[in-house]
């Protein structure tokens, strides 16, 4: 298995950064995004303006490094979706741990993967239209860069055929096409072995196309077990094109999934098949990287009391967090805090308050937020924060917040800050949103 180069962080550490920029400090120059680390700031002790999103670089790390030792101990390999993100300095840190691929969306996600030197990009979509169609086929000029992408239908495929005509590829850089396998009410996907295997002997009779593998997106099933049905399809599909002759016997053919929330499904169900060929069993996750306090944190806990997986020491544990100020305290068991829908995700829950200190030195770090303290509403730029009876929150506290979907906080913020455990500013990571 050929893993990818490291990214160029210097054209990362290039890029322009001033105080328009929501979460950078209102008088401070501009500067390039490299030298914020440099700059002495702290999140509590009023250097960068509220809400500010920060990331907690000690425990992203542990995070990627667990997921590496993870995939490593259990057969699998990991293509992160980097979509969760949209951090090159992020997604540098998963390729250091091993990532095989970084996954995205869209082709507009897979040229930011581009400029900043990833060299295998697996697009979990299939791509639709002339202007998407074309910038793949000119991507696989490059015959160090390859390219994956997704079809489940024959009119996708004729889109990708008539995009080969236009700009046939390197016999040697064919773009390399997964037949997505679905569900009944799900998103997009065959919705039967007839179709998902159709599919794959046109792809496989095209030119300019390589058929890769099959894969599956089963994050929104409700239960293990449906997506165990789903996982075992992609599995069955990837067998019978083996024994027709669609896939190679000499090189790994690729079976895929999500796996975010049911990642140990992943490694548990693609294992369990026998495949007459060699195999690279590929995990995209993403969210484990910053992980949440909400959704995907009860899924882990899920895992770790189910799995047959080998698990490593340790855990996954919430990395990403949105600090804010108290403006007001109105009423005596009411908060407002300047944090709202534009700078916090909500889609999963609304954000849990976890800490609260009191710059000054009232408090000599932040303390876990006592019982009683709940978010209830979000508007555009504030939270409604109930308070348990003889509350001591006053104006200018600080508290942090946790949050869940960590994909719908990422793409609020076009700069996030990586803390240490004292919340000093290490480092400024730039987002491609």
């Amino acid at each position: 298995m050929a893993l990818i180069p490291r990214l160029d962080i210097a054209a990362l550490d290039s890029q322009s950064v001033d105080p328009l920029t929501k979460g950078f400090p209102f008088d401070a120059p501009g500067m390039q995004f490299g030298d914020v680390g440099r700059r002495g700031w702290n999140v509590l002790e009023g250097d960068v303006p509220m809400p500010v999103a920060v990331i907690r670089q000690a425990r992203v790390e542990a995070n990627s490094a667990w997921m590496a030792a993870f995939t490593q101990a259990n057969g699998l390999v990991i293509a992160p979706h980097g979509k969760t993100t949209m951090a090159p300095y992020l997604f540098d840190l998963q390729i250091a741990d091993g990532a095989w691929a970084i996954t995205v969306a869209t082709v507009q996600q897979m040229q930011v993967c581009r400029h900043f030197g990833v060299r295998r990009v697996l697009i979990a979509n299939q791509p639709i239209g002339r202007q998407a169609v074309n910038t793949c086929f000119a991507a696989l000029a490059d015959e160090g860069f390859e390219l994956y992408c997704l079809v489940d239908g024959e009119e996708g495929l004729a889109q990708l055929a008539e995009g080969a005509v236009r700009a046939r590829p390197p016999a040697s850089n064919p773009l390399r096409v997964l037949v997505e396998v679905g569900f009944t009410g799900g998103r997009t996907g065959a919705r039967s072995r007839e179709t998902a295997l159709a599919l794959a002997r046109n792809i496989a009779a095209t030119d300019g196309l390589a058929l890769a593998g099959f894969e599956c997106f089963e994050g929104l099933l409700p239960t293990p077990e449906a997506a165990d049905e789903l996982l075992d399809e992609v599995g069955a599909l990837a067998r019978r094109s083996i024994d027709e002759g669609l896939l190679p016997r000499n090189s790994p053919v690729i079976v895929s999934a999500g796996g975010s929330a049911f990642f140990d499904r992943v490694g548990e169900r693609f294992n369990a098949h026998d495949f007459p060929a060699p195999v690279l069993r590929v995990l995209r996750s993403g969210c484990y990287l910053t992980h949440d306090c909400m959704g995907y944190a009860a899924a882990f806990e899920r895992i770790c009391r189910q799995t047959r997986l080998t698990l490593p020491p340790g855990g996954l544990v919430p990395a990403l967090e949105v600090w804010a100020q108290v403006q007001s305290v109105p009423e005596a068991r009411l908060a407002l805090l300047s944090v709202g829908k534009r700078d916090v995700g909500f889609d999963a829950g609304l954000p849990i308050p976890q800490y609260w200190y009191r710059p000054g030195g009232a408090i000599e770090k932040p303390q876990p937020m006592p019982p009683g303290y709940k978010t209830v509403a979000l508007n555009d730029q504030h939270c409604y924060l109930e308070l348990p009876a003889g509350s001591d929150l006053r104006v200018g506290d600080l508290v942090g917040f946790g949050i869940g979907h960590p994909c719908t906080t990422f793409d609020r913020w076009s700069l996030l800050l990586a803390v240490d455990e004292s919340y000093h500013v290490v480092k400024a990571v730039k987002t491609f949103f």
